[in-house]
C-alpha cells in the first residue's frame, strides 16, 4: 500500500515545481565511529548537580543508540545508576580511573581522564 497518509503532509501546500521535495526536517544521524578511533575525555563533574560528583564521559561520535549501549556497558561494570544521551555519559561517582580501565579493554583508542 502506498505511503499516503494526510498527517504526514500537514502544513504541505501545493507546488507546482515538478522537482519539489518535501523536507521532513530530520537530519540523518551520524554514522558511528569505530572505537579505536573514538576520543573519548572522561572527566568529574559538580556543577549543576547538587553537589553530587558524577564521572563525565564526552567527545563520542555516532549514533544514539550505540551511545546507550555503552553507556548501559559502563553503569553495568561500574555497578552504579547514570544516563546516556546527548552524546554524553554520566555515570554516578567518582569512577573515572576504573571507565577508563573498562574503555581502554573494550577497544577504545584515545581515553583522556581531565581532572
Amino acid at each position: 500500500m502506498a505511503k499516503n497518509d494526510w498527517k504526514e503532509r500537514l502544513g504541505v501546500m501545493y507546488s507546482t515545481n515538478p522537482d519539489f521535495q518535501y523536507d521532513t526536517g530530520d537530519t540523518a544521524e551520524e554514522e558511528t565511529l569505530p572505537k579505536e578511533k573514538q576520543r573519548l575525555r572522561i572527566s568529574l563533574d559538580k556543577r549543576n548537580r547538587g553537589g553530587k560528583m558524577v564521572t563525565l564521559i564526552t567527545g563520542f561520535r555516532g549514533r544514539a543508540a550505540d551511545l546507550e549501549v555503552l553507556g548501559k556497558l559502563l553503569k553495568v561494570k561500574c555497578g552504579v545508576g547514570g544516563s546516556a544521551k546527548d552524546g554524553e555519559i554520566i555515570i554516578q561517582g567518582d569512577f573515572r580511573q576504573k571507565v577508563a580501565e573498562i574503555l581502554k579493554g573494550e577497544g577504545y583508542g584515545a581515553v583522556r581522564i581531565d581532572s
